[in-house]
């Protein structure tokens, strides 16, 4: 057998080396070519790559170089009174400091009730004046008894609203000249403080309300209607005022200022001022022949002819007649209380409004 020839080893290239340039500029090539525009808007330097692969590596925020030199301080205007120290007291809130302006005075501290007292007496007795108006509330309640002594005596009603009205002028003219004369106003308050209330430093005295809330009642109203109305002003308002104050937080709110204890107050007290002064006070002192509740209650007579009653049916009487106007009489008094007719003051309100419901009541339900 012939022998095969031997096949030659291939021969080895060993390529040279490429320069550093050369290798920059393949790995360049090896990228697409980039567009002139987008090349020029995208082109970084190289210093600003190397940064931002640093602080890729490092997450480190880029260094923000802030001025650090302070604004010129702003131009003071000089004071010309020195400020007290931190704490101290500069009287500025106080009540004397505010009496010594030239009007309107206690508008410089607050509105009324002030915690400060806008009345000197009332700092002095924070709890017997100022809190529970013992000196007011006292006053109030004695005018219902003083009304009723009166009537116990047999006094006519035209004989005692010209007196309310004779005093009512000069009250009001009074209350006119403090409002005008802030001088005589500190006066006034000094001598009657305790029987004011703060909402009247700035505003007019309730006494005029007063007097004139009982002036229309006896003057237009009957004798029982009107001293019955007084009389409901008298205790009733000043029952749902203490009830109000001591538990209004704890029931419901039925507007500004009025709670739902003391209106439930108000139509305990009237309940039982008017069975009082009709089946008690009525029969002991007698009654005038102008006296609209007689102790009978009637059905009307059209509702009668309507259900086909004779005359002496739907009657009632005794202690169930007196049962209905007591109740009546209650409602009346604490609805009076509660309701705002154009912001009226409700010592001429309660008065006014009881007597308007007790006539329309005794003029329906009375024979």
């Amino acid at each position: 057998m012939a022998q095969q020839p031997a096949i030659p080893p291939l021969p080895q290239v060993t390529e040279a080396t490429p320069a550093p340039s050369e290798s920059t500029e393949k790995q360049e090539s090896y990228f697409a070519p980039i567009g002139g525009f987008t090349g020029k808007r995208n082109a970084v330097p190289s210093s600003s790559l190397a940064d931002e692969r640093a602080r890729a590596r490092s997450r480190s925020p880029k260094s923000i170089v802030t001025n650090t030199a302070e604004p010129p301080p702003l131009p003071q205007k000089p004071s010309s009174t020195a400020s007290p120290p931190n704490g101290a007291p500069n009287g500025n809130l106080s009540p004397s400091s505010a009496a010594s302006s030239a009007s309107s005075y206690w508008r410089t501290i607050s509105r009324s009730p002030s915690p400060l007292g806008l009345i000197p007496i009332h700092r002095s007795f924070r709890t017997f004046i100022h809190r529970h108006e013992i000196p007011r509330k006292a006053l109030h309640i004695s005018i219902g008894f003083f009304t009723l002594s009166l009537y116990s005596r047999g006094i006519s009603q035209h004989s005692i609203h010209p007196w309310l009205l004779g005093a009512l002028i000069p009250i009001a003219s009074v209350d006119y000249l403090r409002h005008t004369f802030p001088t005589f106003n500190r006066f006034y308050i000094r001598v009657l403080g305790a029987l004011m209330r703060e909402s009247e430093v700035d505003g007019y005295n309730g006494v005029i309300w007063y007097l004139l809330g009982a002036w229309s009642v006896l003057r237009f109203l009957p004798k029982d209607v009107g001293v019955i109305s007084v009389v409901l002003l008298s205790w009733c308002d000043t029952a749902a005022s203490t009830f109000g104050r001591l538990y209004g937080r704890y029931t419901p709110r039925i507007r500004k200022g009025k709670s739902l204890a003391g209106s439930a107050a108000a139509m305990g007290v009237g309940m039982l001022t008017a069975g009082l002064f009709w089946g008690w006070a009525v029969p002991r002192f007698g009654h005038d022949e102008g006296f609209m509740f007689s102790g009978d209650l009637t059905v009307p007579a059209a509702v009668k002819d309507v259900l086909g009653w004779k005359s002496h049916e739907g009657v009632l009487g005794g202690w169930a007649a007196l049962g209905i106007v007591s109740l009546w009489g209650g409602f009346v008094a604490s609805a009076s209380e509660v309701v705002n007719v154009f912001g009226w003051d409700d010592n001429v309100i309660i008065p006014v409004l009881s007597g308007i419901g007790l006539w329309g009541f005794f003029k329906v339900f009375t024979p």
